[in-house]
């Protein structure tokens, strides 16, 4: 299943999720995108949403206000659903209304390979970067080790070259997990390194498990500010 988080308001960026996306609202646009690979859920915490939804024949679930992430919202849907605890669940946020289905695909895959692998709790995915986006705080950056599971994300430029020869890698906000994996995550107390980074994830890294990535090629970025809105839609109109 795939439950995309839509909170409707956002600090840097007030009601992005309906911002107009080629006719239709963000968060609908993205659901479109990834609606052929399994079953789509809109998790949300505002009625206008769900209006929103049922318009354009998708199911949301009403979720708390006082979610503090996408992971703690998309998980309480998870719980209301009664779903199996090996169900794969791929989070995709509702800010991605560009991304390519075969990227979600991939993480899709990769999240049923290591479903018996305890250590790995989280699946996502990362790709090369334009030198703008590495040194922009919008645009998180991963570091991987030799077994392609996370190392570290940053939204500073890492790992610093110090001779500029370095291709750095932009991380996908698209995570999977079954649903026990999910709702282990959010039993964690957070973490010192996400709240000084402002970044979820680093939560399963701090607590020693593994977040394995996958590569993929995409043109698509999650859009934060409207800045970010006005590129997206010059770039794929």
């Amino acid at each position: 299943m795939i439950i995309i988080p839509a909170r409707l308001e956002s600090s840097r960026f007030p009601r992005k999720i309906l911002a107009d996306i080629s006719g239709v609202p963000m968060v609908i646009a993205t659901a479109n995108r990834v609606r052929e690979i399994d079953d789509v859920v809109i998790a949300t915490d505002s009625q206008e949403v769900i209006d929103v939804a049922g318009r354009f024949g998708y199911k949301a679930v009403m979720t708390s206000v006082v979610h503090q992430s996408g992971t703690d919202r998309i998980n309480e849907v998870a719980q209301k659903l009664n779903l199996n605890e090996d169900e794969i669940i791929i989070n995709v946020q509702a800010d991605e209304p560009y991304i390519e289905p075969e990227v979600v695909q991939k993480v899709f895959q990769r999240t049923k390979e290591v479903v018996s692998e305890d250590n790995i709790m989280i699946v996502s995915c990362y790709k090369e970067i334009e030198p703008a986006f590495a040194v922009d705080p919008n645009h998180v950056k991963v570091i991987m080790d030799a077994y392609e599971n996370a190392i570290y994300f940053s939204r500073s430029k890492i790992p610093y070259d110090r001779e500029e020869h370095h291709d750095y890698f932009g991380h996908l906000g698209i995570y999977g997990f079954t649903k026990k994996k999910l709702a282990h995550f959010c039993t964690l107390g957070k973490s010192p390194l996400e709240d000084i980074e402002k970044l979820e994830q680093l939560r399963a890294l701090y607590y020693g498990y593994k977040i394995a990535m996958v590569k993929v090629k995409s043109q698509s970025f999650g859009i934060d500010t409207t800045k970010d809105l006005e590129l997206a839609l010059k770039r794929f109109g």
